[in-house]
């Protein structure tokens, strides 16, 4: 097993999981009627399907982490088994694609949200295991 792949997969699921627990917490609670699933109060600034689609977007964002930690974790348990040219792949997509994330959370929210350190850790780890 690729313990460095099976942490960066594992690492996917909890920024995943914090991200959608947090989301609600802090930014969508106070804009979702009493018993609503979905948020709908507009406001001045946001219409009510501009706000749904923030919400959805949001959790989409959640979904494609634990969709990425399923596929490193599968990686790192039967690497030895897979195809190395197609793995090197996928493994360098994700690490690219984590890295470019890291950077657009940092430069995004001038290094406030701890978000881009997590991005920035499952790279460096897939550096590592690759």
């Amino acid at each position: 097993m690729n313990v460095y792949v099976c942490i960066a997969g594992i690492l996917c699921f909890l920024l995943g999981i914090v991200h959608s627990i947090l989301g609600e917490y802090l930014i969508f609670n106070s804009k979702r009627n009493k018993g609503s699933l979905v948020p709908s109060k507009k406001t001045v600034e946001l219409k009510e399907r501009h706000l749904r689609i923030l919400w959805a977007t949001w959790h989409l964002a959640s979904a494609f982490g634990w969709g990425i930690g399923a596929i490193l974790i599968k990686i790192s348990v039967e690497q030895s088994e897979l195809d190395s040219t197609s793995i090197g792949f996928i493994i360098q997509s994700i690490m690219y694609t984590m890295f470019l994330s890291s950077l657009l959370v940092l430069i995004g929210t001038k290094g406030k949200h701890p978000g881009w350190v997590v991005l920035l850790i499952i790279g460096i780890l897939l550096v590592i295991g690759n």
